[in-house]
């Protein structure tokens, strides 16, 4: 007997992401017998169970959730074929959803996504912009633009600039308490201290070739990155940030980076995406714009 195999997994991908067949139901404009019917084929076919089912809730099993994962891979590639032979190439259409951290897709991220959905009216964006790193895979993310090295993975990274971890003040702090000219001249000076990018209060350096960590007692500690903005530019301390966060206050004059003879060397800038047989061209569109737009940013690179 044929089965339609697609036609199943696309059920059961909507079942398990719902949580329940009404649910999948609804999501797919089913009958829930059918889909009860189609979910029974698929088990009958491959053998397994793949959903645990009581009257309160629907749950993958083990298998099922390794099935789950190689089904949204199956699926999505065919999308990415009928996209390829319709010859969509042309004017992207769909939906994409982006991640980046906050601050950065603020500043850098967001301005690309409008020039996007200007350029292709048939194209809609999530931008999914937090401080955390996102599974693109659980969180159905299609582009993600990274700062940092990268772990090995089967995604597609683009390298598209890189940032600096700066030491920087105000001026009206550096004429007040003199600006420091060693790495080790910072224990006399008032620290503010971003944790998120540095967790514990010390500070590392090269000097002569060689690493140097310096150990700090921070007057201020906060928790976010614009909050450290703030404090410095207030003229309270000296803190550490990333190049690009400052980017705006380096250009108007409130804020000057220092010891920039002793930084670490740059950390790179990456557009990651999934780059199976086919790329579509809704993602492959979005990639070329961001790309181009990020390299050409005096401050990325």
């Amino acid at each position: 007997m044929h089965i339609d195999r697609l036609y199943l997994m696309s059920v059961f991908v909507a079942v398990a992401e719902e949580e329940g067949f009404a649910g999948a139901a609804r999501r797919l404009s089913m009958s829930p017998p059918a889909v009860t019917r189609a979910i029974a084929a698929l088990e009958t076919h491959l053998g397994i169970k793949l959903l645990n089912r009581t009257t309160r809730y629907v749950r993958v099993t083990e298998a099922g959730q390794r099935y789950l994962e190689d089904a949204k891979r199956v699926i999505a590639a065919a999308d990415e074929a009928d996209e390829s032979v319709v010859g969509l190439n042309a004017e992207p259409r769909g939906h994409i959803v982006v991640t980046a951290s906050v601050l950065f897709g603020r500043l850098y991220v967001m301005s690309g996504i409008i020039d996007y959905m200007k350029r292709y009216t048939g194209m809609e964006v999530s931008a999914l912009f937090v401080d955390r790193v996102v599974n693109m895979l659980e969180e159905g993310v299609d582009v993600a633009i990274r700062i940092g090295e990268l772990p090995d993975s089967s995604y597609r990274a683009i390298r598209v600039g890189s940032v600096r971890r700066v030491m920087c003040a105000s001026p009206k702090y550096l004429e007040k308490y003199g600006v420091p000219k060693s790495p080790e001249e910072l224990t006399q000076h008032q620290i503010i201290l971003a944790r998120g990018l540095n967790p514990f209060p010390e500070f590392k350096f090269v000097k002569n070739g060689s690493p140097l960590t310096v150990k700090v007692k921070p007057r201020l500690m906060v928790s976010d990155n614009d909050s450290a903005i703030e404090a410095v530019v207030g003229g309270v301390g000296i803190t550490r940030l990333l190049s690009y966060q400052i980017a705006p206050q380096l250009c108007n004059g409130s804020l000057k980076i220092i010891l920039g003879e002793f930084e670490q060397k740059p950390v790179p800038v990456h557009i990651v995406h999934n780059e199976g047989r086919y790329t579509s061209a809704k993602i492959r569109s979005f990639v070329d714009l961001m790309a181009q737009r990020l390299r050409a940013d005096s401050s990325l690179n």
